[in-house]
């Protein structure tokens, strides 16, 4: 292809005009400099783009004369640039953007695109970058592009033909790599970590850029037949593609495809996308379409925030009065996720900021921060303290959902200031105290059959899960458990059951998720006993749970939690009938004896034998 269509700027836009640039890896470098080097006689150049990856020359502020930059998304250059007052910020759906230039809201003299240069037929491919160039494209009053033998042809609605390009230059540009390094980040592992557990096989993910993302693929290896509907592809999910964990055969839209709109990555990454027919780029309307994100069950949307507030507001676009990203494909998928079948919206950030020093769950928004996904389109948030559960909760219960998943240092405060508005009464204790012997990650998955349950501390969060459990036992547990029949378990009861000192006492439960849903299963408790350096130990389990192992697997736990406190001892009182819980407890090396009624057996394990030792601890 010959340059039969040299660029005349003064031919294609004016002072005044407004112009698209192309977006992340695919700015158009050459032919960005191309027009400032034949700038002269034009001003006041409107230039709209979203993230940028660049040198941003057209940033500078020797440019401002010639350029006035308005962008959807903020990278760290525009960002300042912002912040200095000489560069604007509209924030926009990234879903809805296209409509704004259909619709000559943001009426496009021009868009400055980058291409791969024409196959047989005349087709270019917009390469690693479709997103809001396609509609940039098609709504642009005039064409002109930088064609760069280094951009790959990728498939999908990706190509445009020669003669709908009013101009071009033909220009070799490497496309810049982004990789993080692999840095040892605790916080992003734990992250990571109990996002990886939302995650179930044959979901359909989408993931964003950062050491959160990073960290969750790292933990998805042996997940199976996982799919990508997703804005971006990165190196992470290359890998997972390579190693058969993404293999998109359980997506219920495109299935077989990774549908995604541009790629960030390595060169690695770009060569792999190059004529890849499993990976297919599409135009951010059909990408981040709510409804056609829906389309996919099972849809996991995994996106970061700056703050969260008490009732599961999401900032993610400014720091106060300070703008700092974009809205971007936030709300279009959690949206998304949120009516898909089995879909699950997370917001994942680390509890704190600036070094442990604030913290990033807040009681009320930073004056100046703007809510970018509503309190009511969240289903989890996610810290490296845990996950909060928010769907259909209600105030008090989501404050203390996300008060367990601050920081410890910042709980105290946070809950002095949600009672300022009576959300969360007196009685209703919420200090929630790590496990620490359970280690960095206080959930640990148990398959049973096909079943996946999750072991994990009771904590105060728990009040109205535990009230539903209570009142799903029968009379017969009930006797058993209690040894006599109790009627109610009232929120204030409920509440003290919750509020568990961890350090001294122990409270762990099994939860499984019916559907949105987390559902108590079995509980198993100790009650530490100082003067003897001992421990009662006490267990219940949902009737069409037991004798699935549950109990036995709260047991063994609270065996090792307890030989890792150095307790000299465990006991406990078993109605005499109870021969499945005696036998649960015999097993685990706990000796019978006499009770302090004919309707009852001790059963006590000296913790001091090495046979207990080497079992317990081996398993």
């Amino acid at each position: 292809m010959t340059n039969s269509k040299p660029v005349n700027w003064h031919q294609l836009i004016k002072s005044g005009s407004r112009i698209f640039i192309g977006s992340t890896v695919a700015v158009p470098n050459g032919l960005i400099q191309n027009l400032i080097d034949n700038s002269q006689g034009l001003n006041d150049i409107e230039v709209i783009h979203m993230l940028t990856m660049s040198d941003h020359e057209w940033v500078k502020k020797k440019h401002t004369d010639l350029f006035k930059i308005n962008t959807f998304f903020m990278g760290p250059e525009v960002r300042k640039a912002v912040a200095e007052g000489y560069a604007d910020y509209t924030p926009a759906y990234l879903s809805e953007i296209p409509t704004l230039f259909k619709d000559k809201i943001l009426f496009l003299d021009a868009a400055l695109i980058m291409v791969s240069p024409p196959d047989e037929y005349g087709y270019c491919s917009l390469g690693v970058s479709v997103d809001i160039v396609s509609s940039a494209v098609r709504y642009a009053d005039k064409v002109v592009a930088q064609i760069n033998p280094l951009m790959p042809r990728t498939n999908g609605h990706s190509f445009i033909h020669v003669d709908e390009i009013d101009a071009w230059i033909t220009e070799e540009q490497v496309l810049p790599e982004f990789v993080l390094q692999n840095e040892n980040d605790p916080v992003s592992e734990k992250i990571g970590h109990y996002v990886s557990m939302l995650v179930e096989d044959g979901s359909t993910l989408q993931l964003g850029i950062g050491k959160i993302p990073v960290a969750v693929t790292r933990y998805l290896n042996n997940h199976k037949d996982l799919g990508i509907h997703s804005e971006m592809l990165s190196d992470e999910l290359m890998h997972l593609i390579n190693s058969g964990v993404i293999t998109n055969r359980k997506k219920t839209f495109h299935r077989g495809k990774s549908i995604v709109s541009f790629c960030i990555g390595s060169q690695q990454l770009y060569d792999f996308v190059d004529g890849n027919p499993h990976v297919e780029f599409f135009p951010s309307e059909h990408v981040n379409s709510p409804l056609k994100i829906a389309r996919n069950d099972k849809m996991v949307s995994i996106n970061s925030a700056i703050e969260v507030d008490l009732t599961g507001q999401v900032v993610a676009d400014s720091i106060g009065y300070n703008f700092y990203s974009g809205i971007g494909g936030q709300v279009d998928f959690i949206r998304g996720a949120a009516m898909s079948k089995g879909g699950k919206p997370i917001i994942a950030l680390p509890s704190t900021a600036k070094n442990g020093t604030l913290s990033r769950i807040v009681p009320y928004i930073t004056e100046g921060g703007g809510v970018v996904t509503s309190r009511g389109d969240v289903h989890y948030v996610v810290t490296e303290y845990g996950i909060a559960s928010l769907r259909g909760k209600s105030m008090r219960e989501r404050a203390l959902e996300m008060i367990s998943i601050a920081h410890p240092a910042f709980r105290d405060n946070l809950l002095k200031e949600v009672r300022k508005h009576f959300w969360v009464p007196d009685y209703q204790k919420q200090k929630p105290t790590p496990v620490t012997e359970f280690g960095p990650i206080e959930w640990k998955a148990i398959k049973v059959a096909s079943t996946v349950y999750y072991l994990r501390p009771l904590h105060p969060a728990d009040e109205r899960i535990l009230q539903e459990f209570f009142y799903s036992h029968t009379k017969e547990t009930l006797l058993m458990r209690y040894s006599h029949n109790p009627k109610q378990m009232s929120r204030q009861k409920a509440s003290s059951l919750t509020a568990v000192d961890q350090n001294k006492d122990l409270a762990l439960c099994v939860v499984k998720q019916n559907g949105p849903r987390e559902e108590i299963e079995a509980i198993g408790r100790y009650y530490f006993i100082e003067q003897e350096n001992c421990a009662e130990v006490a267990f219940v389990v949902r009737e069409i749970e037991q004798g699935k192992g549950l109990a036995n697997t709260l047991l063994k736990e609270m065996i090792k939690i307890a030989l890792k406190r150095d307790l000299s001892s465990m006991y406990a009182y078993v109605r005499a009938e109870n021969k499945a819980m005696r036998k649960v407890f015999e097993k685990n090396y706990f000796v019978c004896k006499p009770g302090e009624s004919p309707q009852e057996v001790m059963l006590e394990l000296d913790l001091k034998s090495n046979a207990v030792n080497q079992d317990i601890i081996s398993a």
